[in-house]
C-alpha cells in the first residue's frame, strides 16, 4: 500500500498546478497534477501534506481542507494500491518557488478540465469544485481508466 497526498492551492479564481516535465521515468510525465507526495513513516495525512508542499514549492500551508480520498490500482501495481488524500488550500505563508518535479502555473480554476489530466483526475476535479466529500476508486490499464466507483458523503 502506498499513501500520499495531493493539494490544489487556490487563490483569486486560480489553482496552482504542476506540469510534470522534469523527472525521468515519471508515470505523470506531461500531465498536470496537484502538489504533494508520499507519506514518510509515522506521518499523518496533514503532516505529509504540509511537509510535501513546503518541499515542493517553499510555502507553509495555514488553511487547507480534506476533500476526498482516492484509491488507484494499475495493471503495474495490482498488489499495491495507491491511496491519495485530496486537499484544497486557500492560505499559506511564503512565496511560491520553483519545483524540481515540473513547471508550476496558476491556472484559471474553471479551465483545469481543459488541461492534459489523467481521466480519473478530470472526474474528481468536478467533485472538488462542487465541494462534495468523496471516496473514489480508479483502476487503470496502462493509461486507460477501465473501472471506477465513487461514494459521496
Amino acid at each position: 500500500m502506498i499513501l500520499s497526498t495531493t493539494c490544489y492551492i487556490q487563490k483569486d479564481g486560480k489553482t496552482l498546478m504542476l506540469y510534470r516535465n522534469k523527472k525521468k521515468n515519471d508515470i505523470n510525465k506531461n500531465k498536470w497534477i496537484g502538489l504533494g507526495g508520499k507519506f514518510e513513516t509515522g506521518e499523518s495525512p496533514e503532516q505529509c501534506l504540509v511537509r510535501e508542499i513546503k518541499e515542493e514549492v517553499g510555502v507553509t500551508l495555514t488553511e487547507f481542507k480534506l476533500r476526498g480520498v482516492l484509491t488507484f490500482l494499475t495493471t503495474e501495481i495490482l498488489d499495491n494500491p495507491y491511496y491519495v488524500f485530496v486537499y484544497t488550500a486557500t492560505e499559506f505563508i511564503g512565496e511560491i518557488g520553483v519545483c524540481d518535479e515540473g513547471t508550476l502555473e496558476w491556472v484559471d480554476t474553471d479551465k483545469i478540465v481543459d488541461l492534459e489530466l489523467w481521466e480519473g483526475d478530470r472526474l474528481f476535479w468536478k467533485w472538488v469544485k462542487e465541494e462534495q466529500f468523496f471516496s473514489a476508486y480508479f483502476k487503470y490499464e496502462a493509461d486507460v481508466l477501465v473501472e471506477q466507483a465513487v461514494t459521496f458523503y
